[in-house]
């Protein structure tokens, strides 16, 4: 499996390509599947101006909006460096994780699974976050 900064440097690099974008999907399992892809029919076909788009494979636990400007992958792996005294920032009911080596990768921590999300800087990386929470809340419980 690739870690996260390394789909976040293909997904970067394919930005402005066209077509499909190429992301390695996560491998969720139970629960978590099940919530990543309820999550899938929820989220919204626009985010911070950007229409959702198509990636290869197909997977209901990845979506992309822009040319992967904005892209979703829900069931990874809990952040590598997040640690058990690392304070969340609170938008709507979620908690997110901002990594600190990459400025542009967020992950909602959930009580059924991580959601990454990866927000160019030409985005508004809070109002993105502000767009994702009532899907993230409806499909996921939270942790608590």
């Amino acid at each position: 499996m690739k870690s996260s900064a390394a789909v976040l440097l293909l997904v970067l690099a394919l930005a402005g390509c066209g077509g499909a974008v190429q992301i390695t999907p996560p491998e969720p399992e139970g629960a978590a599947a099940a919530a990543c892809e309820k999550l899938g029919g929820l989220l919204p076909r626009t985010l911070d101006g950007a229409a959702k788009g198509e990636t290869t494979p197909a997977s209901p636990y990845v979506a992309v909006w822009g040319e992967a400007e904005i892209a979703l992958r829900c069931g990874v792996p809990r952040p590598q460096r997040m640690a058990p005294t690392d304070q969340l920032s609170e938008i709507n009911g979620v908690g997110w994780y901002a990594d600190p080596t990459t400025p542009t990768l967020f992950t909602a921590i959930t009580g059924v699974a991580y959601v990454e999300v990866t927000i160019a800087r030409s985005h508004t990386a809070p109002s993105v976050l502000v767009d994702l929470a009532a899907p993230i809340n409806q499909a996921l419980p939270q942790a608590g």
